[in-house]
């Protein structure tokens, strides 16, 4: 990474000095500033008018190294015409009110009092060295303005942020991280919604005059909103064009504005949900905003996040060790807890070759339901009258690790805790509960020093590795502090208790984001088990995240969330695309059931090592009734296709299937992993069938692999090796 920066030259200009009649007087002009950052697939430029506020005049593919920053600058303005003002307002880092601009601000601020504040910001300093800082001053209202900017030559991943200080304290309604400018060459944007048991479901916008306005309002990230956006140009798909991606990482309430103006030009800002910010203070700062752009398809974007969170967000507390097999017991046995029958199902998911066994739900207090009980985190002895060590040591007893499930920032109004401290739940007496549950107020340390305790006995006094950290409400209003205070207990057990890995669930999908993924290694992407429903969560989920965080796991024959019956193999294959797991009673399983699911553990377990550092290539499907990806290393010495059919097809025959990412002059050996479970319906005599093919990769991206007839609800599997 590199970043410059230089200073136009001066120019003159009028002084504001009353002069004597017939005197005149120049001063010099403010320098303009200029400032360039470089990842070697990107080039960002910034340039500032005088004292202005810089603003963006370049961001796309890396310009050459002689680039004239001050001609950007000069080159980067638009003309005015009849009903404009006389110069176009800059679309800043953080427009400003006070500068006549036309749209959405950057930062809306009180005095302490109550009073507006409308600040003018000018150039104070700056400082680049590996990264770049520049901050902007505003003396009359004793404000400072901070902008950093962090680039990766890496994962070329641009993270960008703006902490707002003040010399007396004041009440924050809304500071934008640094506002980007979105590509004129864009006829649409792509955003996410969703809801339990279907998350990540993608929208698609025009661009049209206006405001495209987002704001989750729960307290967490949320199943409807995840704060995450995708800017393709014109012709743009998954595997070529350009596009700009965009990801806020904060837990707590956010909010996306994507702008088009009368004159057409548009904007982009990210920041906390307004108001989150209920006390005056001197210092604000936003959450990170993770930028990339891609000159390779919106696959390239989706890459840049995967590699970042994988390499640079998450932190391993075993960095060494293979992504475990997991079985959780959730849907085995929910509250019903009995040790024999947790013993049973540990030594058949053991024979499966789960690794880790999760106890889930029901462990604790006098939880019999979801009605009581949460935050009495103690065993409870009538369930487990010698504590939790005889499960434990059985567990460890089959080569397994042991985890366990917490949902510390809930509390049920029946338990100890909340007849004893009312007061510690967050929001009002009689507010509408969720889940038969209140949040607590973990802006108190008191709730945060208790929840400590509790836990950490639970952790000290057993040999555990593993929490499910749930979160199964939403919150009965947005609140920053709140965010924080989670954030806080989680780095504070994490500090103590390295070796214990944290999953991130909320009533699955609701709470991840790459805030919370600095704190945890998995993430449950949601509560649906339903595998045909699972393709295309994770599909869509594969543009921010990597197989590495992503649980997945076999469910039960008949779907407990959807209802739906669905074939073991097509269950198992789904699974395997992501952190392979199994959450259903393995009692169930006929033979044929547990021959399936054995073979198919036994193939992930074979290839994990490589497919937990592959990308995650979403490829172009030609039969919208099939979902496919390609998953890769960065060599490109091997690669394994998913290609799932979630519908009838329009067509008879399948259409050939593009990979991508391949060396055209290199050939490949691809064979049909699972060609065995072809239907009967499958009459013909496709190579495939027969054995490997060896191909170049220039026919398989240029023309595609030919693959089986196959039912809906049915997976083919592709691996490739290059020879």
């Amino acid at each position: 990474m590199s970043t410059r920066t230089t200073d136009t030259a001066e120019v003159p200009a009028a002084s504001a000095t009353a002069l004597p009649l017939g005197a005149t007087q120049t001063r010099a002009k403010p320098a303009n500033h200029a400032w360039r950052l470089d990842d070697g697939r990107q080039t960002l430029v910034l340039t500032a008018t005088g004292e202005r506020l810089p603003q963006v005049v370049y961001w796309g593919r890396s310009l050459p190294s002689g680039e004239d920053l001050s001609t950007l600058h000069a080159a980067n303005a638009i003309d005015v015409t009849g009903g404009m003002l006389d110069e176009n307002p800059d679309l800043s880092l953080c427009p400003e009110a006070s500068r006549t601009f036309p749209g959405q601000p950057g930062l809306i601020v009180r005095m302490k009092d109550g009073t507006p504040l409308l600040p003018k910001f000018c150039f104070d300093s700056y400082e680049n060295g590996k990264d770049l800082t520049i901050r902007y001053r505003d003396e009359d209202n004793g404000l400072t303005l901070t902008f950093e900017f962090i680039t990766d030559p890496d994962t070329f991943m641009i993270v960008a942020k703006t902490v707002l200080n003040a010399d007396a304290p004041v009440h924050l309604h809304w500071l934008a991280a640094p506002v980007m400018p979105a590509p004129q060459l864009s006829d649409e944007m792509i955003d996410f919604s969703g809801r339990w048991c279907r998350e990540f479901e993608t929208n698609r916008t025009a661009w049209s005059p206006g405001i495209r306005y987002r704001e989750n309002r729960t307290g967490r990230t949320g199943h409807e909103h995840f704060p995450g956006l995708i800017v393709p140009c014109v012709g743009a798909t998954n595997t070529r064009g350009e596009a700009y991606a965009f990801h806020y990482g904060w837990s707590g309430g956010h909010r996306m504005v994507a702008e088009e103006l009368p004159d057409g030009r548009r904007q982009i800002q990210w920041g906390h949900a307004a108001r989150m910010e209920t006390q005056a203070a001197t210092e604000f700062a936003t959450a990170p905003l993770y930028l990339t752009y891609s000159d390779q398809g919106v696959n390239g974007c989706a890459v840049s996040f995967q590699r970042h969170v994988r390499d640079r967000i998450v932190t391993w507390p075993k960095a060494d060790r293979p992504r475990p097999v997991h079985y959780n017991c959730w849907e085995a046995v929910y509250f019903d807890h009995k040790l024999d029958v947790l013993c049973d199902i540990a030594d058949r998911a053991a024979n499966l070759g789960a690794e880790r066994f999760v106890l889930d739900d029901g462990w604790f207090g006098n939880r019999d339901d979801d009605t009581r009980a949460l935050s009495d985190w103690e065993v409870d002895p009538r369930k487990y009258p010698d504590g939790l060590t005889p499960l434990i040591e059985h567990v460890h007893s089959l080569d397994m690790t042991f985890g366990i499930w917490f949902e510390p920032e809930m509390i049920n109004e029946d338990s100890d805790i909340h007849r004893a401290h009312p007061d510690w739940a967050l929001g009002s007496e009689d507010q509408t509960l969720g889940r038969q549950q209140k949040a607590l107020n973990m802006a108190l340390p008191e709730v945060r020093d208790f929840l400590y305790d509790r836990m950490s006995a639970v952790l000290r006094d057993h040999a555990i590795d593993y929490i499910k950290w749930d979160h199964n409400r939403v919150l009965p209003m947005p609140d920053a502090a709140q965010t924080r205070g989670s954030y806080a207990l989680i780095d504070r057990l994490r500090a103590d208790f390295p070796h214990v890995e944290i999953e991130s669930c909320a009533s699955g999908g609701g709470r991840i984001d790459f805030g919370i993924l600095k704190r945890t290694q998995r993430v449950w992407l949601s509560d649906s088990n339903d595998a045909l429903e699972r393709l295309n969560i994770q599909h869509n989920a594969a543009l921010f995240l990597p197989l590495s965080i992503t649980g997945s796991h076999v469910g039960p024959r008949r779907c407990h969330t959807s209802g739906r019956t669905l074939d073991i193999s097509f269950r198992a294959w789904v699974a395997a695309q992501r952190h392979m797991g199994f959450e259903m009673d393995p009692r169930e399983l006929d033979d044929y059931e547990v021959r399936v699911l054995s073979e198919v553990t036994s193939w992930w377990k074979h290839n994990r090592t490589w497919m937990e550092d592959a990308d995650i290539l979403r490829l172009d499907s030609p039969d919208p009734a099939v979902l496919a990806e390609q998953q890769m290393p960065q060599d490109a010495s091997r690669f394994v296709v998913f290609a799932g059919k979630g519908a009838t097809s329009a067509q008879i025959s399948p259409r050939p299937l593009r990979l991508t990412g391949l060396d055209p002059d290199a050939m490949y050996e691809v064979a049909l992993v699972n060609r065995g479970t072809a239907p009967a319906l499958s009459r013909g005599t496709p190579a495939l069938k027969d054995g490997p093919l060896t191909l170049s990769g220039a026919y398989l991206m240029h023309h595609g692999v030919t693959l089986p007839w196959s039912f809906p609800e049915t997976m083919w599997v592709l691996e490739g090796h290059r020879l």
